[in-house]
Protein backbone atom coordinates (compact mmCIF):
# COMPACT_ATOMS: atom_id res chain seq x y z
CA UNK A 1 0.00 0.00 0.00
CA UNK A 2 1.17 3.34 -0.75
CA UNK A 3 1.76 6.02 1.74
CA UNK A 4 -1.27 8.84 2.18
CA UNK A 5 -1.84 11.46 3.73
CA UNK A 6 -3.66 12.51 7.34
CA UNK A 7 -5.23 15.93 7.67
CA UNK A 8 -6.50 16.63 11.05
CA UNK A 9 -8.98 19.48 11.26
CA UNK A 10 -8.72 21.48 14.48
CA UNK A 11 -9.79 24.86 15.68
CA UNK A 12 -7.33 26.90 17.91
CA UNK A 13 -7.87 26.59 21.51
CA UNK A 14 -9.17 29.62 22.14
CA UNK A 15 -11.10 30.31 25.78
CA UNK A 16 -14.85 30.78 24.67
CA UNK A 17 -14.53 29.72 21.16
CA UNK A 18 -13.32 26.17 20.86
CA UNK A 19 -16.10 23.66 22.52
CA UNK A 20 -18.41 26.28 23.35
CA UNK A 21 -21.39 23.62 24.00
CA UNK A 22 -19.14 22.23 26.63
CA UNK A 23 -18.68 25.52 28.44
CA UNK A 24 -22.05 25.61 30.79
CA UNK A 25 -20.28 21.93 31.77
CA UNK A 26 -16.34 22.95 31.73
CA UNK A 27 -16.33 26.58 31.67
CA UNK A 28 -14.62 28.54 28.62
CA UNK A 29 -11.13 27.52 29.87
CA UNK A 30 -11.53 24.03 30.68
CA UNK A 31 -13.65 23.67 27.51
CA UNK A 32 -10.56 24.99 25.46
CA UNK A 33 -8.21 23.32 27.39
CA UNK A 34 -10.44 19.64 26.76
CA UNK A 35 -10.05 21.26 22.76
CA UNK A 36 -6.52 20.80 23.21
CA UNK A 37 -6.09 17.57 24.50
CA UNK A 38 -8.34 16.44 21.88
CA UNK A 39 -6.04 17.90 19.06
CA UNK A 40 -2.72 16.30 21.19
CA UNK A 41 -4.62 12.97 21.09
CA UNK A 42 -5.62 12.88 17.48
CA UNK A 43 -2.44 13.90 16.24
CA UNK A 44 -0.78 11.46 17.96
CA UNK A 45 -2.97 8.65 16.97
CA UNK A 46 -3.06 9.66 12.83
CA UNK A 47 1.23 9.76 13.70
CA UNK A 48 0.83 6.48 15.13
CA UNK A 49 -0.94 4.93 12.52
CA UNK A 50 2.30 4.69 10.15
CA UNK A 51 0.24 5.58 7.30
CA UNK A 52 2.04 8.63 5.56
CA UNK A 53 2.60 12.35 6.20
CA UNK A 54 0.25 13.70 9.20
CA UNK A 55 -0.74 17.28 8.55
CA UNK A 56 -2.40 19.58 11.10
CA UNK A 57 -4.83 21.52 9.23
CA UNK A 58 -6.24 24.78 11.46
CA UNK A 59 -8.75 27.58 11.86
CA UNK A 60 -8.85 30.17 11.66
CA UNK A 61 -5.45 30.26 10.78
CA UNK A 62 -2.23 28.31 12.07
CA UNK A 63 -0.75 31.03 14.38
CA UNK A 64 -1.95 29.76 17.68
CA UNK A 65 1.66 28.42 19.38
CA UNK A 66 -0.38 25.45 20.82
CA UNK A 67 -1.07 23.80 16.83
CA UNK A 68 2.50 24.45 16.01
CA UNK A 69 3.80 23.14 19.49
CA UNK A 70 1.40 20.05 18.48
CA UNK A 71 2.44 19.62 15.26
CA UNK A 72 5.94 19.67 16.16
CA UNK A 73 5.75 17.27 18.79
CA UNK A 74 4.42 14.85 16.28
CA UNK A 75 6.45 15.57 13.48
CA UNK A 76 3.18 16.67 11.65
CA UNK A 77 2.99 19.36 8.99
CA UNK A 78 0.68 22.62 9.62
CA UNK A 79 -1.50 24.33 7.23
CA UNK A 80 -4.63 26.49 7.50
CA UNK A 81 -7.95 25.87 6.51
CA UNK A 82 -9.01 27.71 3.71
CA UNK A 83 -12.17 30.64 4.38
CA UNK A 84 -15.72 29.04 3.44
CA UNK A 85 -17.95 26.77 5.28
CA UNK A 86 -17.03 23.47 6.41
CA UNK A 87 -17.59 21.53 3.05
CA UNK A 88 -15.10 24.31 1.31
CA UNK A 89 -12.80 23.34 3.91
CA UNK A 90 -12.56 19.96 3.32
CA UNK A 91 -12.95 20.36 -0.47
CA UNK A 92 -9.72 22.34 0.11
CA UNK A 93 -7.58 20.14 1.75
CA UNK A 94 -8.74 17.30 -0.70
CA UNK A 95 -7.18 19.89 -3.59
CA UNK A 96 -3.98 20.56 -2.11
CA UNK A 97 -3.46 16.98 -1.03
CA UNK A 98 -4.72 13.58 -2.27
CA UNK A 99 -5.74 11.21 -1.87
CA UNK A 100 -5.88 12.10 1.53
CA UNK A 101 -7.81 10.58 5.16
CA UNK A 102 -9.06 13.58 6.30
CA UNK A 103 -10.35 13.49 10.20
CA UNK A 104 -11.79 15.63 12.57
CA UNK A 105 -9.94 16.47 16.33
CA UNK A 106 -13.37 15.82 18.46
CA UNK A 107 -13.13 12.16 17.51
CA UNK A 108 -10.79 10.40 19.98
CA UNK A 109 -12.94 7.04 19.72
CA UNK A 110 -10.83 6.46 16.20
CA UNK A 111 -7.69 4.74 16.12
CA UNK A 112 -4.95 4.00 14.11
CA UNK A 113 -6.59 0.17 13.05
CA UNK A 114 -9.37 2.84 11.06
CA UNK A 115 -7.00 4.58 10.07
CA UNK A 116 -5.27 1.70 8.15
CA UNK A 117 -8.47 -0.02 7.54
CA UNK A 118 -9.50 3.35 5.72
CA UNK A 119 -6.44 4.13 4.05
CA UNK A 120 -7.00 0.15 2.27
CA UNK A 121 -10.46 1.03 1.21
CA UNK A 122 -8.78 3.61 -0.83
CA UNK A 123 -5.98 1.42 -2.07
CA UNK A 124 -8.34 -1.30 -2.95
CA UNK A 125 -10.13 0.71 -4.92
CA UNK A 126 -12.56 3.09 -3.64
CA UNK A 127 -13.27 6.59 -4.51
CA UNK A 128 -14.10 7.66 -0.78
CA UNK A 129 -14.58 6.08 2.41
CA UNK A 130 -16.58 7.14 5.81
CA UNK A 131 -16.15 6.93 9.35
CA UNK A 132 -20.07 7.56 10.15
CA UNK A 133 -20.75 8.98 13.56
CA UNK A 134 -23.21 8.33 15.74
CA UNK A 135 -24.74 11.72 15.50
CA UNK A 136 -25.73 11.06 11.77
CA UNK A 137 -22.50 12.74 10.44
CA UNK A 138 -18.95 11.54 10.13
CA UNK A 139 -15.85 11.83 11.51
CA UNK A 140 -13.43 10.54 8.96
CA UNK A 141 -13.60 10.80 5.20
CA UNK A 142 -11.06 9.90 2.68
CA UNK A 143 -10.92 10.75 -0.63
CA UNK A 144 -8.86 9.35 -3.56
CA UNK A 145 -9.26 12.71 -5.43
CA UNK A 146 -10.89 16.47 -4.92
CA UNK A 147 -15.04 15.17 -4.91
CA UNK A 148 -16.76 18.68 -4.97
CA UNK A 149 -19.92 16.88 -5.39
CA UNK A 150 -19.68 15.60 -1.20
CA UNK A 151 -18.85 19.10 -0.07
CA UNK A 152 -20.68 21.88 -1.98
CA UNK A 153 -23.65 23.34 -0.57
CA UNK A 154 -24.12 20.48 2.28
CA UNK A 155 -26.30 21.50 5.40
CA UNK A 156 -23.63 20.41 8.08
CA UNK A 157 -24.21 19.75 12.02
CA UNK A 158 -27.35 18.06 11.76
CA UNK A 159 -28.49 14.34 11.62
CA UNK A 160 -28.72 13.77 7.79
CA UNK A 161 -25.33 14.73 6.95
CA UNK A 162 -24.30 10.85 5.92
CA UNK A 163 -27.35 10.07 4.57
CA UNK A 164 -27.31 12.77 2.26
CA UNK A 165 -23.51 12.07 1.41
CA UNK A 166 -24.51 8.55 0.54
CA UNK A 167 -27.48 9.82 -1.82
CA UNK A 168 -24.68 12.07 -3.66
CA UNK A 169 -22.42 9.03 -3.80
CA UNK A 170 -24.98 7.05 -5.56
CA UNK A 171 -26.64 10.09 -7.59
CA UNK A 172 -22.64 10.33 -8.74
CA UNK A 173 -21.75 7.07 -9.04
CA UNK A 174 -19.18 6.75 -6.70
CA UNK A 175 -17.61 3.42 -5.05
CA UNK A 176 -17.49 4.14 -1.24
CA UNK A 177 -16.97 1.94 1.77
CA UNK A 178 -18.08 2.59 5.73
CA UNK A 179 -16.18 1.89 8.40
CA UNK A 180 -17.06 1.32 11.91
CA UNK A 181 -19.34 3.96 13.25
CA UNK A 182 -17.34 6.37 15.81
CA UNK A 183 -19.10 9.14 18.81
CA UNK A 184 -17.55 12.33 18.45
CA UNK A 185 -17.38 14.62 21.33
CA UNK A 186 -19.48 17.73 21.56
CA UNK A 187 -22.39 17.93 24.33
CA UNK A 188 -22.18 16.87 27.98
CA UNK A 189 -23.12 13.41 27.75
CA UNK A 190 -20.14 13.12 25.21
CA UNK A 191 -18.06 14.34 27.52
CA UNK A 192 -19.00 12.27 30.61
CA UNK A 193 -18.80 9.18 28.08
CA UNK A 194 -15.11 10.16 27.25
CA UNK A 195 -14.44 10.85 30.80
CA UNK A 196 -15.92 7.36 31.93
CA UNK A 197 -13.61 5.18 29.25
CA UNK A 198 -10.75 7.76 30.13
CA UNK A 199 -10.18 7.93 26.21
CA UNK A 200 -7.45 10.63 26.40
CA UNK A 201 -5.14 9.56 29.52
CA UNK A 202 -2.75 11.68 31.22
CA UNK A 203 -3.91 14.50 28.42
CA UNK A 204 -7.14 15.30 30.65
CA UNK A 205 -8.53 14.46 34.40
CA UNK A 206 -11.67 15.40 35.63
CA UNK A 207 -11.34 17.38 38.66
Amino acid sequence: MNPIEIAVFAKAPVAGAAKTRLIPRLGAQRAADLHGALVEHCVGVASAAGLGPVTLWCAPDASHPFLADCARRHGAGLAAQCAGDLGARMLGAFAARSPLLLMGADCPSIGAPDLRACAQALADGADAVFLPAEDGGYGLVGASRALPALFADMRWGVDSVMEETRKRLRQHGLAWREGRTIWDVDRAEDYERLVAQNVLGALWRDP
